[in-house]
C-alpha cells in the first residue's frame, strides 16, 4: 500500500503519526513537505531531523515532479495544509482523498462571505463535498463548520487529532513523580504552557488563581512560554498580589514541556474557540494531569470526559474556571483518579499507532463501498457539535 501526506512543513506535532504509517508499510509512506518552517516556528524548538520518508517539494525541480506523481498514483492521499493542484486530478478521477482539517470557520461564519475566502471554500469543499474526499477533522467543531458550507462533506467527517508523541509511563512511578514535585514546590502545581497571545487567555488561569488564593486555598501557578503578552501577565500576576505563587519561564523545546507536565498536578488550558486543536490538551492527557480545559478548543469535546479523563470550563468565564479548579487543589484522590483515566484512554485510544492503523481500515472500507468500523476514538464518525454544546450554565 502507498500513502502520501501533504503538508506545509514537518513538524513535531505530525513525526509521530508519521512514524507509526513508516512503521505499518515502510517505503509505501511519503510525507511530502511543501515549504520550509518559519522561522519563529523553528526558533520555538519545532524543526525535526527529516526522516527518509521526508520529500521536501520546494527544493527542486525534480522533487516537485517526484510529489505531483504521488499526488495521483498513490492509493491513498492525506491532504493537509498544501497546494491543492497535488490533488487536483486525483479528485477529478474520484479517487478517494482524506482531507486533514481543524474547523474552517472558527472566527465566525461571516468569513464564508468574504469574496476571496467564498471563492476558495466553494473550490475545496462545496464543489467536492459529493465526491470521494472525507475529512479527518482535527476539531470536534469541523463538522459543524462544514455543514454551513451548503452540506459539505455531510456523513463524511471522522474523528481524528494532531498527533504528538505518545509516551508510556509506569502510572504508579509517575503519580509518585507528581507528589514528590509537589512537596518540594510546598503545594499542588498548576501549570499552563503556550504562546502568550491574546487567544491562548492565560490571563484567566492567573485571575483564578487569584481568586482561590484569597479564598485560602494553596497552590503553585507555573506558567511556560513567551510572547507578546508575557509582560501583561507578569504585570496582572503582581497587581493581583500573587507574584509569590507564580512563576514565568521561556520558551521550552517540546520534550523539556513535556517533562514539566509529568511533573504537574494539574494542566489547564484556557485558549478561546480561535484555538483549532489544543495539542497540549492532548499532551498533558498523556502525561496524567487532571486536565480542565476550555470548552471552546477542538480537542475538548473528544479527550475531555468531565469527572472521567478531566474537567471542563465554560470558554472565556474565570469563574467556571475558578469552579473547577477549586476541588481539584484539595483532592488528591481526585486529581490522581482523573489523571489515570487520561493516561489510560491515550494509551488505549488516541495515539499515532492506533490512529495510523485506523486510517488505513477506514480507507479499505471506503474502497469496499463500506464505512468506518468504529465507534468510537479516531477515525469514528465526527458527529455534529456547536459552539455551545458545554452550555451556559456550567
Amino acid at each position: 500500500m502507498t500513502i502520501t501526506f501533504f503538508s506545509n512543513y514537518f513538524n513535531h506535532h505530525q513525526r509521530a503519526l508519521c512514524d507509526a504509517f513508516y512503521a505499518l508499510i515502510g517505503d509505501g509512506f511519503t510525507f511530502v513537505e511543501t515549504m520550509p518552517m518559519e522561522e519563529f516556528r523553528a526558533g520555538m524548538g519545532w524543526g525535526e531531523d527529516r526522516p527518509s520518508y521526508v520529500l521536501a517539494s520546494y527544493e527542486s525541480g525534480e522533487n516537485e515532479k517526484k510529489a505531483a506523481a504521488l499526488g495521483l498514483s498513490s492509493d491513498l492521499v492525506i491532504m493537509g495544509t498544501a497546494p491543492e493542484y497535488y490533488i487536483e486530478p486525483r479528485i477529478s478521477g474520484n479517487r478517494i482523498v482524506f482531507r486533514y482539517s481543524e474547523r474552517p470557520l472558527k472566527e465566525g461564519f461571516i468569513k464564508f462571505f468574504i469574496p476571496r475566502l467564498t471563492k476558495k471554500y466553494i473550490h475545496l469543499h462545496v464543489r467536492n463535498r459529493n465526491r470521494n474526499v472525507y475529512v479527518l477533522a482535527a476539531s470536534a467543531f469541523a463538522s459543524y463548520d462544514f455543514r454551513k458550507m451548503f452540506g459539505s462533506y455531510s456523513g463524511k467527517c471522522y474523528k481524528f487529532a494532531y498527533f504528538p508523541k505518545h509516551i508510556s509511563y509506569d502510572i504508579n512511578e509517575l503519580f509518585d513523580r507528581k507528589k514528590k514535585a509537589e512537596e518540594e514546590a510546598g503545594a499542588v502545581t498548576v501549570l499552563w504552557e503556550g504562546r502568550m497571545i491574546r487567544l491562548k487567555r492565560a490571563d484567566l488561569v492567573i485571575k483564578a488563581a487569584a481568586r482561590l488564593r484569597a479564598e485560602g486555598y494553596d497552590l503553585r501557578l507555573r506558567m511556560v512560554g513567551d510572547g507578546e503578552e508575557k509582560d501583561n501577565l507578569i504585570a496582572l500576576a503582581k497587581r493581583l498580589g500573587i507574584s509569590d505563587i507564580v512563576t514565568f519561564e521561556g520558551f521550552l523545546k517540546p520534550d523539556e514541556a513535556r517533562e514539566r507536565m509529568a511533573d504537574a498536578d494539574i494542566y489547564v488550558m484556557t485558549s478561546n474557540k480561535l484555538e483549532g486543536w489544543g495539542s497540549v490538551i492532548y499532551e498533558a492527557l498523556n502525561a496524567g494531569c487532571a486536565v480542565v480545559a476550555s470548552s471552546a478548543c477542538g480537542a475538548t469535546p473528544w479527550l475531555v470526559k468531565p469527572g472521567r479523563t478531566g474537567e471542563v470550563f465554560r470558554s472565556e468565564s474565570e469563574r467556571s474556571l475558578t469552579d473547577k479548579l477549586r476541588p481539584l487543589l484539595t483532592d488528591d484522590g481526585l486529581r490522581r483518579t482523573l489523571g489515570a483515566q487520561a493516561y489510560e484512554q491515550m494509551a488505549a485510544l488516541w495515539n499515532p499507532s492506533v490512529a495510523a492503523e485506523r486510517v488505513i481500515k477506514l480507507y479499505e472500507a471506503l474502497s469496499e463501498g463500506g464505512d468506518t468500523p468504529y465507534t468510537d476514538g479516531p477515525l469514528s464518525k465526527a458527529q455534529i457539535i456547536k459552539n455551545n454544546w458545554y452550555g451556559r450554565q456550567s
